[in-house]
Protein backbone atom coordinates (compact mmCIF):
# COMPACT_ATOMS: atom_id res chain seq x y z
CA UNK A 1 0.00 0.00 0.00
CA UNK A 2 1.51 3.48 -1.29
CA UNK A 3 2.26 6.11 1.91
CA UNK A 4 -0.07 8.96 2.09
CA UNK A 5 3.27 10.92 0.39
CA UNK A 6 2.83 8.80 -2.54
CA UNK A 7 -0.66 8.70 -2.79
CA UNK A 8 -0.78 12.59 -2.65
CA UNK A 9 2.09 12.46 -5.35
CA UNK A 10 0.00 9.89 -7.71
CA UNK A 11 -3.52 11.97 -7.11
CA UNK A 12 -1.14 15.01 -8.33
CA UNK A 13 -0.21 13.80 -11.35
CA UNK A 14 -3.33 12.40 -12.12
CA UNK A 15 -5.13 15.53 -11.57
CA UNK A 16 -2.61 17.30 -13.81
CA UNK A 17 -3.12 15.17 -16.73
CA UNK A 18 0.21 13.54 -16.34
CA UNK A 19 0.62 9.69 -16.55
CA UNK A 20 1.37 8.16 -13.31
CA UNK A 21 4.89 7.35 -12.27
CA UNK A 22 6.57 5.25 -9.99
CA UNK A 23 7.78 7.05 -7.16
CA UNK A 24 11.64 6.28 -7.84
CA UNK A 25 11.71 7.29 -11.23
CA UNK A 26 11.22 10.72 -10.04
CA UNK A 27 14.38 12.54 -9.04
CA UNK A 28 14.94 13.57 -4.91
CA UNK A 29 14.20 17.18 -5.72
CA UNK A 30 11.19 16.48 -7.37
CA UNK A 31 9.64 14.17 -4.68
CA UNK A 32 10.51 16.34 -1.71
CA UNK A 33 8.94 19.17 -3.77
CA UNK A 34 5.75 17.08 -4.18
CA UNK A 35 6.58 16.39 -0.30
CA UNK A 36 6.24 19.92 0.67
CA UNK A 37 4.18 21.51 -1.91
CA UNK A 38 1.44 22.85 0.99
CA UNK A 39 0.18 26.28 0.57
CA UNK A 40 -0.75 26.74 3.93
CA UNK A 41 3.06 26.23 5.10
CA UNK A 42 4.38 29.01 6.94
CA UNK A 43 7.12 31.72 5.49
CA UNK A 44 9.50 30.02 8.43
CA UNK A 45 8.10 26.23 7.66
CA UNK A 46 8.91 27.42 3.99
CA UNK A 47 12.47 27.92 4.82
CA UNK A 48 13.04 24.90 6.43
CA UNK A 49 11.57 22.95 3.11
CA UNK A 50 13.92 24.96 0.88
CA UNK A 51 16.72 24.18 3.18
CA UNK A 52 16.43 20.62 3.10
CA UNK A 53 15.60 20.63 -1.08
CA UNK A 54 18.82 22.26 -1.09
CA UNK A 55 21.09 20.12 0.94
CA UNK A 56 19.37 17.43 0.93
CA UNK A 57 22.33 14.80 0.91
CA UNK A 58 23.69 16.49 4.55
CA UNK A 59 20.21 17.27 6.17
CA UNK A 60 18.87 13.73 5.71
CA UNK A 61 21.26 12.86 8.84
CA UNK A 62 21.00 16.32 10.84
CA UNK A 63 19.97 15.97 14.82
CA UNK A 64 16.78 18.23 15.10
CA UNK A 65 19.20 20.44 17.15
CA UNK A 66 21.33 20.54 14.12
CA UNK A 67 18.52 21.68 11.83
CA UNK A 68 17.42 24.29 13.35
CA UNK A 69 20.56 25.82 14.11
CA UNK A 70 20.92 25.41 10.25
CA UNK A 71 18.16 26.84 9.15
CA UNK A 72 17.89 29.46 11.59
CA UNK A 73 14.43 28.86 13.73
CA UNK A 74 13.65 26.80 16.84
CA UNK A 75 13.38 23.15 17.69
CA UNK A 76 9.59 23.53 17.89
CA UNK A 77 9.53 24.90 14.40
CA UNK A 78 11.11 21.95 13.02
CA UNK A 79 8.27 19.83 14.49
CA UNK A 80 5.63 21.60 13.65
CA UNK A 81 7.24 21.66 10.01
CA UNK A 82 7.52 17.84 10.07
CA UNK A 83 3.75 17.40 11.13
CA UNK A 84 2.21 20.23 8.69
CA UNK A 85 3.86 17.69 5.71
CA UNK A 86 2.15 14.63 6.91
CA UNK A 87 4.68 13.33 9.47
CA UNK A 88 4.50 12.34 13.27
CA UNK A 89 7.35 14.48 14.43
CA UNK A 90 10.95 14.96 13.49
CA UNK A 91 12.40 10.93 13.44
CA UNK A 92 9.79 10.13 11.20
CA UNK A 93 10.81 13.06 8.73
CA UNK A 94 13.75 12.29 8.59
CA UNK A 95 13.70 8.46 8.21
CA UNK A 96 11.78 9.72 5.10
CA UNK A 97 14.30 12.30 4.15
CA UNK A 98 16.84 9.58 4.08
CA UNK A 99 14.97 6.90 2.45
CA UNK A 100 14.97 9.50 -0.44
CA UNK A 101 19.05 10.69 -0.07
CA UNK A 102 19.74 7.10 -0.09
CA UNK A 103 17.39 5.60 -2.43
CA UNK A 104 16.47 7.70 -5.60
CA UNK A 105 18.49 9.14 -8.73
CA UNK A 106 21.06 11.70 -8.19
CA UNK A 107 20.17 15.09 -8.36
CA UNK A 108 20.83 18.76 -7.65
CA UNK A 109 18.43 21.71 -6.54
CA UNK A 110 19.94 22.56 -10.36
CA UNK A 111 18.76 19.82 -11.80
CA UNK A 112 16.69 18.94 -15.13
CA UNK A 113 13.61 20.57 -13.77
CA UNK A 114 15.82 23.64 -13.23
CA UNK A 115 16.38 25.32 -9.86
CA UNK A 116 13.82 27.02 -7.14
CA UNK A 117 13.19 29.82 -9.16
CA UNK A 118 12.44 28.37 -12.02
CA UNK A 119 10.47 25.76 -10.29
CA UNK A 120 8.60 28.43 -8.43
CA UNK A 121 7.49 29.79 -12.24
CA UNK A 122 6.94 26.10 -13.57
CA UNK A 123 3.94 25.68 -10.57
CA UNK A 124 2.46 29.34 -11.32
CA UNK A 125 2.68 27.92 -14.93
CA UNK A 126 0.53 24.90 -14.08
CA UNK A 127 -1.64 27.10 -11.89
CA UNK A 128 -2.42 29.55 -15.12
CA UNK A 129 -3.66 26.30 -17.06
CA UNK A 130 -5.47 24.96 -14.50
CA UNK A 131 -7.32 28.42 -14.25
CA UNK A 132 -7.32 28.36 -18.22
CA UNK A 133 -9.61 24.89 -18.29
CA UNK A 134 -11.92 26.69 -15.65
CA UNK A 135 -12.73 29.89 -17.87
CA UNK A 136 -13.79 27.33 -20.86
CA UNK A 137 -17.38 28.01 -19.00
CA UNK A 138 -16.82 31.84 -18.59
CA UNK A 139 -20.24 31.85 -17.22
CA UNK A 140 -19.51 32.14 -13.78
CA UNK A 141 -17.47 34.80 -13.68
CA UNK A 142 -19.69 36.72 -16.70
CA UNK A 143 -22.50 36.37 -14.30
CA UNK A 144 -20.69 37.63 -11.04
CA UNK A 145 -19.23 40.22 -12.72
CA UNK A 146 -22.48 41.01 -13.54
CA UNK A 147 -24.09 41.56 -10.35
CA UNK A 148 -20.98 43.45 -9.30
CA UNK A 149 -21.08 45.65 -11.05
CA UNK A 150 -25.08 46.19 -9.99
CA UNK A 151 -23.80 46.65 -6.19
CA UNK A 152 -23.57 50.33 -5.69
CA UNK A 153 -22.04 50.56 -3.20
CA UNK A 154 -19.48 47.74 -3.65
CA UNK A 155 -17.66 46.56 -0.81
CA UNK A 156 -14.01 44.89 -2.10
CA UNK A 157 -12.55 43.21 1.53
CA UNK A 158 -8.90 41.78 1.57
CA UNK A 159 -6.99 41.44 5.15
CA UNK A 160 -3.61 40.82 5.90
CA UNK A 161 -1.66 39.49 3.01
CA UNK A 162 -4.66 39.78 1.33
CA UNK A 163 -4.81 43.61 1.01
CA UNK A 164 -2.31 43.67 -2.46
CA UNK A 165 -4.88 41.88 -4.87
CA UNK A 166 -7.99 43.71 -3.23
CA UNK A 167 -6.45 47.44 -3.16
CA UNK A 168 -5.81 46.25 -7.36
CA UNK A 169 -9.15 45.07 -7.91
CA UNK A 170 -10.32 48.13 -6.21
CA UNK A 171 -8.43 50.72 -7.63
CA UNK A 172 -9.37 49.25 -11.45
CA UNK A 173 -12.63 49.49 -10.66
CA UNK A 174 -13.15 52.59 -9.33
CA UNK A 175 -12.60 53.69 -12.81
CA UNK A 176 -15.82 51.81 -14.14
CA UNK A 177 -17.78 51.66 -11.00
CA UNK A 178 -19.57 54.89 -9.65
CA UNK A 179 -19.02 53.71 -5.47
CA UNK A 180 -16.85 51.09 -4.16
CA UNK A 181 -15.57 50.94 -0.79
CA UNK A 182 -12.44 49.39 -0.05
CA UNK A 183 -11.68 48.08 3.72
CA UNK A 184 -8.48 46.31 4.51
CA UNK A 185 -8.87 46.82 8.65
CA UNK A 186 -10.45 43.71 10.42
CA UNK A 187 -12.11 43.53 13.49
CA UNK A 188 -14.62 46.37 14.25
CA UNK A 189 -13.64 48.73 11.37
CA UNK A 190 -14.59 46.00 8.86
CA UNK A 191 -17.73 45.36 10.65
CA UNK A 192 -18.56 49.11 10.69
CA UNK A 193 -17.81 49.18 6.73
CA UNK A 194 -19.67 46.38 5.60
CA UNK A 195 -22.93 47.45 7.82
CA UNK A 196 -22.86 50.75 6.54
CA UNK A 197 -22.61 49.12 3.01
CA UNK A 198 -25.51 47.38 3.30
CA UNK A 199 -27.34 50.53 4.97
CA UNK A 200 -26.14 52.70 1.47
CA UNK A 201 -27.59 49.95 -0.78
CA UNK A 202 -25.39 47.60 -1.58
CA UNK A 203 -25.63 43.90 -2.50
CA UNK A 204 -22.47 41.91 -3.14
CA UNK A 205 -18.92 42.19 -1.35
CA UNK A 206 -15.95 40.89 -3.31
CA UNK A 207 -13.82 39.60 -0.56
CA UNK A 208 -10.26 37.87 -0.94
CA UNK A 209 -8.68 35.31 1.53
CA UNK A 210 -5.22 33.85 0.52
CA UNK A 211 -2.65 31.63 2.67
CA UNK A 212 -2.35 32.01 5.30
CA UNK A 213 -5.82 32.82 5.53
CA UNK A 214 -7.24 35.22 8.65
CA UNK A 215 -9.64 34.42 11.06
CA UNK A 216 -10.79 37.93 11.22
CA UNK A 217 -11.64 37.39 7.03
CA UNK A 218 -14.29 34.97 8.11
CA UNK A 219 -15.92 37.29 10.72
CA UNK A 220 -15.94 39.35 8.29
CA UNK A 221 -17.20 37.12 6.08
CA UNK A 222 -20.50 36.27 8.57
CA UNK A 223 -20.81 39.79 9.31
CA UNK A 224 -21.46 40.44 5.61
CA UNK A 225 -24.25 37.84 5.39
CA UNK A 226 -25.69 38.37 7.99
CA UNK A 227 -26.30 41.99 6.89
CA UNK A 228 -27.87 40.55 3.84
CA UNK A 229 -24.55 41.02 1.52
CA UNK A 230 -23.85 38.27 -1.05
CA UNK A 231 -20.28 37.20 -0.94
CA UNK A 232 -18.39 36.25 -3.42
CA UNK A 233 -14.73 35.48 -2.42
CA UNK A 234 -11.52 35.26 -4.44
CA UNK A 235 -9.56 32.39 -2.50
CA UNK A 236 -7.06 29.27 -2.96
CA UNK A 237 -9.16 26.37 -1.65
CA UNK A 238 -12.26 25.75 -2.62
CA UNK A 239 -13.29 23.85 0.61
CA UNK A 240 -12.61 25.62 3.83
CA UNK A 241 -14.66 27.68 6.37
CA UNK A 242 -14.22 30.75 4.40
CA UNK A 243 -15.22 29.30 1.21
CA UNK A 244 -18.23 27.59 2.70
CA UNK A 245 -19.68 30.95 4.08
CA UNK A 246 -19.04 32.45 0.68
CA UNK A 247 -21.80 32.65 -1.97
CA UNK A 248 -19.74 32.46 -4.61
CA UNK A 249 -16.42 30.79 -4.92
CA UNK A 250 -13.28 31.13 -7.42
CA UNK A 251 -10.77 28.68 -6.40
CA UNK A 252 -7.29 29.71 -7.75
CA UNK A 253 -3.60 28.19 -7.29
CA UNK A 254 -1.46 30.27 -5.63
CA UNK A 255 2.74 29.84 -5.75
CA UNK A 256 4.54 28.42 -2.87
CA UNK A 257 7.75 27.36 -3.58
CA UNK A 258 8.79 30.20 -2.27
CA UNK A 259 9.20 31.74 1.30
CA UNK A 260 6.19 34.07 0.24
CA UNK A 261 3.13 33.22 -2.09
CA UNK A 262 3.23 34.45 -5.60
CA UNK A 263 -0.32 34.98 -6.91
CA UNK A 264 -0.39 34.62 -11.29
CA UNK A 265 -3.30 33.00 -11.18
CA UNK A 266 -5.12 35.36 -8.71
CA UNK A 267 -4.13 38.28 -10.36
CA UNK A 268 -5.78 36.85 -13.47
CA UNK A 269 -8.90 36.07 -12.11
CA UNK A 270 -9.17 39.69 -10.44
CA UNK A 271 -8.91 41.19 -13.79
CA UNK A 272 -11.34 38.59 -15.93
CA UNK A 273 -13.98 39.91 -13.13
CA UNK A 274 -13.00 43.22 -13.96
CA UNK A 275 -13.66 42.81 -17.27
CA UNK A 276 -16.83 41.15 -16.95
CA UNK A 277 -18.00 43.78 -14.54
CA UNK A 278 -16.86 46.16 -17.82
CA UNK A 279 -18.79 44.46 -20.07
CA UNK A 280 -22.09 44.28 -18.14
CA UNK A 281 -22.80 48.05 -17.96
CA UNK A 282 -20.52 49.04 -21.34
CA UNK A 283 -22.54 52.48 -21.83
CA UNK A 284 -21.37 53.52 -17.72
CA UNK A 285 -18.07 51.87 -18.90
CA UNK A 286 -17.07 53.84 -21.85
CA UNK A 287 -18.49 57.30 -20.30
CA UNK A 288 -16.55 56.64 -17.08
CA UNK A 289 -13.54 55.73 -18.79
CA UNK A 290 -13.64 59.05 -21.16
CA UNK A 291 -14.27 61.22 -18.12
CA UNK A 292 -10.89 59.72 -15.90
CA UNK A 293 -8.85 60.30 -19.12
CA UNK A 294 -10.18 63.74 -19.94
CA UNK A 295 -9.11 64.45 -15.82
CA UNK A 296 -5.87 62.23 -16.25
CA UNK A 297 -4.62 64.64 -19.35
CA UNK A 298 -6.03 67.90 -17.86
CA UNK A 299 -3.86 67.26 -14.32
CA UNK A 300 -1.05 64.71 -16.12
CA UNK A 301 -1.67 62.26 -14.01
CA UNK A 302 0.74 60.13 -16.39
CA UNK A 303 4.12 60.54 -17.87
CA UNK A 304 4.07 61.16 -21.82
CA UNK A 305 5.37 58.18 -23.96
Amino acid sequence: MPSPQQARAQASAISSGRAAVPEAEFSPTSRLRTLFDRPRLSPGQRRIAQYLIEHLTEAAFLSITDLAERVGVSQPSVTRFASAVGFSGYPALRERLQSIALGGRGGTPAEESGNELQAAVDAEIENLENLRRDFADPGPVVEVGRKLAASTPLTVLGLRISVSLAEYFAYAARRVHPDVRLVTRGGSVAYDALLQSREAGGTWVLAFSLPRHAQETLGAVRVARGAGLKVALITDLALGPIADEADVAFATGTGSRLVFDSYAAPGVMCAALLQAMTDADPERTQARLEEYEQIAEQHQFFLRD
